[in-house]
């Protein structure tokens, strides 16, 4: 295929992922996924291969393959009207949270699946202990309701039972059951434009345009990867705790770079811990090919010799990297492990450890890897019952923190990095929605790693909750700042408090909360780390 009917077909796929997104935003319920964007849409080749995604959320991304094969596996090929459902994290999810439907694109009668399509929503309420599902959990049966792969839809009729179980499982079931019809509205956009596509190309030559794409993927990869010293690279960072004690929770690497291939070994890593920051394997996989994915979308000094800087990131990127992980442990925990933190907090230690294997390879080629970020989502749920509907209310929110900096640029401020890509819920959003009040939200000054590029600034952001209420907070980077590179300066930790009647103390990292109405909770985010020494 040319080089111009490969951007043609490249684009026109990443269209069809990107128009579904833009349906699912503009028809969904949830400020979560209307306002924050907190979804993720894909394009599967007719054997399941990720063949386009959109610029949605990495952590999503990464893992939605095997969503799609877990889907099949358990399911069988597809029919014509059918979409299946799941979120079981041990089969396929990521974290209960994460609804994601799987659909078949037919193009004409008698004829097999041309694509899949697959969407990933991230719903506020799945039940659990706590509103907004990301509780200090023990077992992944206290963080929700648990969906293994079924069908919500076959042959174009709609179990209601399952929509029932869904609805009756969440503290809010009007808004449930609204972002699914949402994501079941991106499906009907997806189909309908790749319907279009075959009609105008042909299956036939459709289907070889995405066998090309996934061919030229893998080999833009192997090329960057060849030029990876060869050698073992070894890197080991934690998180905190997991909330249930002081302990910190490691995660090792040891890194082989041979030829045009990368073999990522996590198999040393801590054994899975009684808190929620155990990782399923998805989210591992997702994690270590969104750092290789940065290697080859983001022009540097890999790229001399004209490697295109935006290829289409697709499953021929993933081949040649190889991930091996040990089950029972944080990167790959055993059912019934809790694992809403893995997919928010452990990806992001799980970048920044993959990363420093990297700078170790890169040593004679600088300008490549940044220094660390803030290295967590901060999340933020609350809920209770809004005085103004009496109904019950779930919020839930990451907040953005330090970017950090790179050999030519200081680190951004306030902005969402690596494995999150969401936008803020605006403060007029959040106010109309819920009963709870923005007293501050302000970019956190002098949080940001010094050093010749700073790192970039926190932010603060303070809620008043309205009315009395429970909730968490997931945090990580509160006792240890995010690490500058080449001689830069570690970013801030966070922060979290609450003032509580008038008097303010500090929390930790991950806490569950009871709130009475008239309680403020602060949250300040880490600075990213600095980038080379001060002159």
């Amino acid at each position: 295929m040319s080089a111009a009917d490969r951007t043609v077909f490249a684009n026109l796929l990443a269209g069809v992922a990107e128009e579904m997104g833009v349906t699912l935003a503009r028809t969904a319920y949830s400020p979560n996924i209307k306002e924050r964007r907190d979804f993720s849409c894909a394009v599967f080749d007719a054997r399941a291969r990720m063949v386009a995604q959109a610029a949605h959320i990495p952590v999503h991304l990464g893992a939605m393959p095997l969503s799609v094969e877990a889907v099949l596996a358990k399911l069988g090929p597809l029919g014509r009207g059918d979409v299946a459902i799941l979120n079981d994290p041990f089969s396929g999810g990521t974290h209960l949270p994460d609804i994601t439907l799987v659909s078949p694109v037919y193009a004409g009668r008698g004829q097999p699946a041309i694509a899949y399509l697959a969407t990933r929503a991230h719903h506020a309420d799945v039940g659990g202990m706590t509103p907004g599902s990301l509780p200090l959990s023990r077992d992944i049966y206290q963080e929700g309701l648990r969906l293994p792969a079924v069908k919500l839809i076959e042959r174009r009729v709609e179990h209601r039972a399952v929509m029932e179980i869904l609805a009756a499982n969440s503290r809010t079931p009007g808004e449930r059951v609204g972002d699914l019809r949402a994501q079941l509205a991106a499906h009907a956009c997806g189909s309908e434009r790749l319907v279009e596509a075959a009609q105008r190309y042909g299956p036939a030559r459709l289907g070889e345009r995405m066998d090309d794409l996934i061919a030229y993927g893998r080999t833009l990869m192997r090329i960057v990867i060849a030029r990876i010293p060869d050698g073992r690279y070894t890197f080991e960072d934690a998180l905190d705790d997991d909330g249930l004690t002081d302990q910190p929770i490691v995660i090792r690497l040891t890194m082989t770079i041979r030829g045009s291939s990368a073999a990522l070994d996590f198999t040393r890593s801590d054994p899975q811990c009684a808190g929620s920051v155990n990782a399923v394997e998805a989210i591992t996989r997702s994690a270590a090919y969104y750092c290789f994915l940065c290697l080859l979308a983001t022009p540097s000094p890999l790229h001399e010799g004209g490697i295109d800087a935006q290829p289409l990131l697709n499953a021929g990127c993933f081949e040649p990297i190889v991930v091996r992980t040990k089950p029972g442990t944080v990167v790959r925990a055993r059912a019934p492990a809790a694992v809403a933190g893995g997919n928010v907090e452990t990806s992001q230690r799980i970048v920044d450890v993959v990363f420093g294997a990297l700078d170790k390879a890169l040593q004679g080629i600088p300008g490549v890897v940044p220094a660390q970020s803030q290295g967590t989502m901060n999340n933020l749920t609350l809920g209770g019952i809004d005085p103004r509907s009496g109904g019950a209310f779930a919020y839930y929110e990451t907040i953005a923190g330090g970017m950090g900096a790179r050999s030519s640029e200081p680190g951004m401020d306030g902005v969402q990095t690596h494995m999150t890509n969401t936008m803020n819920t605006p403060i007029e959003a959040l106010e109309f929605a819920y009963p709870l009040r923005v007293e501050r939200y302000e970019i956190a000054r002098r949080t940001g790693g010094t050093g010749a590029m700073r790192g970039g600034c926190g932010v603060r952001r303070d809620v008043r909750v309205l009315v009395d209420a429970r909730g968490a907070i997931l945090s990580d980077r509160r006792k240890k700042g995010p690490e500058g590179a080449r001689g830069g300066g570690s970013g801030k930790a966070g922060v979290n408090a609450l003032t509580h009647r008038g008097r303010r103390k500090r929390l930790p990292g991950k806490v569950e909360l009871t709130l009475e109405a008239g309680d403020v909770v602060h949250l300040q985010t880490p600075g990213g780390g600095g980038y080379g020494k001060r002159s």
